[in-house]
């Protein structure tokens, strides 16, 4: 069973009504740039195989009910009451797909919208560092594009979902997640100037080259709307305001001896990770382009390296995954998302994959970590309707 089956089959407990359609959107994996996104930087992801997929039925009144096969029960609201019950909280997972309803009666007012039942199932595993959130946000803002006939393209619906992330939600992360589940492209991955939006798929080659990405999903729960993600945050806003610039973009490694004498240790340490992230995505892209995979590694290692000293982002169980990954033949590795928990990443030849997921199960047990998730992610089609 898929997530698509998986959603129809929990939308036909909700409603007699006809399948209006099924559509989805991947989770992404991000392969390096790490908290440049809300820096207005460079990132560089991918969209992975597993999807989350909402199927939609239309109803006769103005409810929006959204049910999962994650939630014991469902939520519903008007849409004359939505604006209340977002400024309200407290919707849990139901934020996110509400939000999206919220976010784009906003993003285009003259829309006739009408109440929806929405059954969400997903393969993207929660807190892993995979964006499960944006998956959900991907596959009910596609859905209700079409049911709504709100004729936005998949930049605005990213833009939408990160509304819906931001201000429904109140997690303040920027738009990586979502323009990576949405433009997704089968073996690339997505360079992506978050300032301008602009897009271009760079091919990745790892089929070719014998390479494949190995995912150790620690187990270790975070969420981005607590405290450690929105100190981050804050810390580069105050790097950049101490420069009198709009965000750290603006900066490149040769600011760097300057930012040392005018912030204190801590900004600007996670100043120093932003810039050189940037530059990190930008030198990856190049080598790709230039002389295929197996020449990124060292970037993969010296971007783990900085999340974990200066942007102090990394948990012990992410750092042992990627020195166990590295110690049993992966070219490169480094922790994806967030941080504070979540999942490890590993370029490794596929034919050491086996080797290095028993050594990380051992490696995790002798320290008395609880045993990982440990699987490959191949890069992925973005949102797209499926029925």
């Amino acid at each position: 069973m898929t997530a698509v089956d998986d959603a129809r089959a929990l939308l036909a407990t909700l409603t007699d009504a006809p399948v209006a359609g099924v559509w989805s959107a991947p989770g992404r994996a991000n392969l390096i740039g790490e908290h440049t996104d809300y820096n207005e930087g460079f990132v560089f992801p991918f969209a992975i195989a597993q999807r989350t997929a909402a199927a939609v039925a239309l109803r006769d009144d103005d409810v929006i009910r959204v049910s999962s096969t994650f939630a014991d029960a469902p939520v519903e609201v008007s849409l004359a009451e939505l604006d209340d019950r977002i400024a309200a909280g407290g919707l849990d997972w139901a934020g996110y797909p509400l939000g999206v309803a919220w976010a784009l009666r906003r993003e285009v007012p003259d829309a006739v919208t009408r109440g929806v039942d929405i059954a969400l199932a997903s393969e993207v595993p929660v807190g892993a560092g995979l964006s499960s959130s944006a998956a959900i946000e991907g596959a009910v803002a596609s859905a209700l594009n079409d049911v709504w006939a709100t004729g936005l393209d998949k930049v605005a619906l990213a833009r939408v979902g990160r509304v819906a992330e931001n201000d429904a939600v109140g997690a303040p992360t920027g738009i990586m997640d979502q323009m990576a589940s949405m433009l997704g492209v089968a073996d690339a991955a997505t360079f992506l100037d978050c300032r301008t939006l602009d897009t271009r798929p760079v091919p990745l080659g790892f089929a070719d080259a014998g390479l494949s990405i190995l995912v150790v999903d620690t187990l270790v729960e975070h969420a981005h709307s607590t405290g450690g993600y929105r100190e981050r945050r804050e810390a580069c806003e105050r790097g950049a305001a101490a420069f009198g610039v709009a965000s750290l973009r603006d900066l490149t490694v040769d600011d760097l001896p300057r930012a040392q004498e005018l912030l204190d240790d801590v900004t600007f340490r996670r100043v120093r990770h932003v810039i050189t992230e940037n530059q990190r995505v930008l030198d990856t892209v190049a080598a790709l382009d230039a002389d295929g995979p197996s020449t990124i590694g060292d970037l993969l290692v010296a971007s783990h390296v900085s999340m974990r000293d200066d942007f102090e982002i990394s948990v012990p169980e992410l750092d042992l995954a990627v020195d166990t990954a590295l110690v049993n033949g992966a070219l490169g590795a480094r922790m994806t998302g967030g941080g504070f928990g979540g999942a490890a990443i590993a370029l490794m030849p596929v034919g050491l994959i086996e080797a290095a997921t028993d050594a990380v199960h051992a490696a995790f047990s002798a320290s008395g970590y609880r045993a990982p998730n440990v699987f490959t992610v191949t890069p992925s089609e973005g949102a797209r309707r499926d029925a």
